[in-house]
């Protein structure tokens, strides 16, 4: 699904982006539900980005990652960390593209989200390129997501990559 969001488009950096795990739910200006099995999985674009969170009988797990005033948790390059029963592991990479570059690979990626069923991206008024996209993948126990956050203004694309997991003991049972 692709939207136009629905708010000003400010000239945010690539280097504010901020992570931050379990925070409770922000403002959305879309979100798209998902299910998979026992799993309910919503992908949320915030006006500073985005999050996700999960939700099953085990409990709620949410990733943020957003421009975030006061925060003191900047985007790490990489994070595994063991979450109740899941097993939470997240990426991060920092692209940055020539102005030609930056616009077939914004067009490439809105094209693959906005036809996916699991993907929800938006696009900000003001530049054609600046956008969060988010796109979901869910296998028996594990959900993984990528997210890309445009900056046009720096020529930076910003990806991630999550996979959240049963641990393997905990499958087992």
């Amino acid at each position: 699904m692709l939207t136009t969001l629905k708010t000003a488009y400010t000239d945010t950096r690539a280097c504010d982006l901020a992570w931050a795990l379990d925070r409770e739910p922000l403002p959305a200006l879309a979100v798209l539900d998902l299910q998979h099995h026992d799993i309910q999985v919503q992908l949320r674009l915030l006006g500073a980005s985005h999050q996700v969170i999960l939700k099953e009988e085990r409990g709620t797990c949410s990733e943020t990652v957003a421009c975030m005033p006061g925060s003191s948790t900047p985007l790490p390059l990489g994070v595994a960390k063991r979450l109740g029963d899941w097993e939470y592991e997240f990426a991060a990479h920092v692209e940055t593209l020539s102005r030609g570059s930056f616009a077939g690979r914004a067009q490439e990626l809105l094209a693959l989200v906005a036809e996916h069923p699991y993907g929800l991206a938006g696009t900000f008024p003001g530049s054609p390129h600046a956008f969060t996209a988010l796109l979901a993948q869910c296998q028996r126990d594990q959900v993984r997501w990528r997210t890309w956050h445009a900056y046009p203004q720096e020529g930076r694309l910003v990806a991630t990559r999550t996979r959240v997991g049963v641990r393997a003991a905990v499958a087992a049972v």
